[in-house]
């Protein structure tokens, strides 16, 4: 799941899962009638496996897929392309490209797919877009120890030995090293997290720059036993220079082997938190109020993470997880310890393996998916096949918070410059009279969420530099300041939201490049 700055959401299946939800009148190859016949109602080839959904329509237009992109990774480029990369069979050394028209039946948007292919198969790989301009870089894979860039520098350019995927490899409890948590530090170097361990690699010269301390306990993190991660806001305060990150959950150690046997381990509780500049690396542990795995962590235009999805027991793979966890967690990181988590209402749709969620502009939280077997099962099964769609509406949503929510005007210039002033106008009236109080501005990248990752997700706290009250209108006019560089904020789209007083507005996008 991806949401793209034309404020569509991109969903994608693997195409060998046999009959998706969405029927096609024409297959994709071929484009022969799909009939009510018995071999067209069971042929894969007449299902849509790729959806794009428009936000404020309510609807779905199919998308064609020419190869397999289960298990697969993405991240955005500049100008709002996802670039997706590896997947399974057919997939695995894909490289395929989407660029949203903004939604509608008749437009012919579809997903291309590149000529060249990757180095090595890239199945449960992490993606992640790096400072320089439009290139990614491609980590791990199952069975597969190395990274490699998209695009190459040059012809000759293949992927790179990566040991420390090695030394992380739990070869007989599935790799616990799979999708690797990726985050770009505002330095420009890459923090990888794999099983238990973290390194910080220097993407330009290809030289591990450090190796951080184990992260305290037992269990693993990454794939199957599907943890999460995030990194918390970068903030101007601290001139962008600290980089925190932060880990949550997974299996029990042997929880992938246990399950094999019908046997479900209790999850993970344990939170790490380790600032990932400077010279002093320490984790910083505490607790969830419950075990968890599977699930997702979202940044909030507050600056708050929401925890939502996920199983209590087990681990990722098909069958292998029981005991949804129902309840998302809302963290306030900047609360003191042991005041931290909130647990909010829960749902009643089990989001387990395979689920996914993503922030939508008006503040909501989009949640789909959930399938733990082989292929599709609605019936007599204790977690069916999950096509619905729901809405998390956080709390700052709430009608009696109006009074306080800002309303943006306009925002000058829709491209911006690094270290470059811009304008933002906006309103906030309470009583016929303008109302701002703790104002703050942040600017959201967008994450490709897969697998309980949200690659690429990102979060500035932007510089205000003066904050004018315009009688004449009711509104108010603040001067910001973008990001110093591409390494704190990579090229391309972001999503704006003035929060005056812990209430966000609707976000609006806005792009930072380098051509500005």
């Amino acid at each position: 799941m991806a949401l793209t700055s034309w404020n569509t959401v991109i969903m994608f299946d693997q195409t060998g899962a046999g009959q998706s939800g969405y029927k096609l009148r024409n297959r994709y190859y071929g484009g022969t009638s799909c009939t009510t016949k018995h071999k067209d109602l069971v042929d894969p080839t007449c299902y849509a496996h790729s959806v794009e959904y428009d936000i404020a329509a309510n609807k779905i237009r199919p998308l064609r897929l020419d190869t397999d992109p289960w298990c697969s990774s993405g991240s955005f480029l500049s100008n709002g392309t996802l670039l997706e990369a590896g997947g399974y069979g057919d997939g695995a050394k894909r490289v395929r490209f989407y660029r949203s028209c903004g939604g509608g039946k008749d437009l012919k948007c579809d997903w291309l797919q590149s000529k060249k292919i990757l180095s090595d198969e890239r199945r449960y790989a992490s993606s992640q877009i790096l400072g320089q301009h439009d290139r990614v870089v491609v980590v791990g894979g199952r069975k597969v120890f190395t990274y490699e860039f998209v695009p190459k520098i040059n012809h000759e350019e293949e992927s790179f030995a990566l040991p420390f995927l090695h030394q992380t490899n739990d070869k007989h409890s599935g790799g616990n090293n799979l999708y690797p948590f990726l985050h770009l530090s505002s330095d420009g170097n890459l923090f990888i997290f794999a099983n238990r361990d973290s390194i910080l690699l220097n993407p330009k010269k290809n030289q591990v720059m450090k190796t951080f301390p184990r992260i305290p306990g037992h269990g693993s993190r990454n794939y199957p036993s599907s943890g999460s991660s995030v990194m918390l806001p970068l903030d101007h305060q601290h001139n962008f220079r600290k980089a925190e990150v932060m880990v949550c959950g997974g299996a029990s150690t042997r929880a992938f082997r246990a399950a094999k046997k019908g046997r479900f381990l209790k999850g993970l509780r344990s939170c790490g938190r380790m600032v990932i500049t400077g010279n002093h690396h320490e984790w910083n542990m505490e607790h969830m109020p419950q075990p968890r795995l599977l699930h997702d962590m979202l940044i909030l235009p507050t600056g708050q993470i929401l925890i939502i999805n996920g199983a209590k027991h087990g681990c990722a793979g098909y069958d292998n997880a029981r005991n949804p966890s129902l309840e998302p967690y809302l963290y306030s990181p900047k609360k003191i310890l042991g005041r931290r988590f909130r647990v909010l209402k829960p749902t009643r749709i089990a989001r387990m393996y395979q689920s996914s969620a993503t922030l939508l502009p008006d503040g909501r939280v989009l949640v789909g998916g959930g399938n733990p077997h082989p292929r599709y099962k609605f019936h007599n099964v204790s977690y069916p096949t999950e096509l619905r769609l729901q809405a998390f509406v956080p709390h700052y949503m709430d009608n009696r918070y109006q009074n306080k929510r800002p309303i943006i005007l306009t925002i000058e210039y829709g491209e911006i410059g690094y270290g470059k002033e811009f304008i933002v106008r906006f309103r906030v009236v309470e009583d016929g009279q303008i109302s701002i109080d703790n104002v703050e501005f942040s600017a959201y990248a967008p994450p490709f969420t897969t697998h309980g990752f949200a690659m690429n997700q990102r979060m500035i706290m932007l510089r205000c530099k003066s904050i004018m009250v315009v009688r004449e209108n009711a509104s108010v006019s603040a001067i910001l300041e973008a990001p110093p560089s591409s390494y704190v904020a990579p090229s391309g789209y972001y999503l704006l939201t003035v929060v005056n007083d812990g209430i966000p507005s609707i976000s609006q996008w806005i792009r930072f490049t380098h051509d500005a």
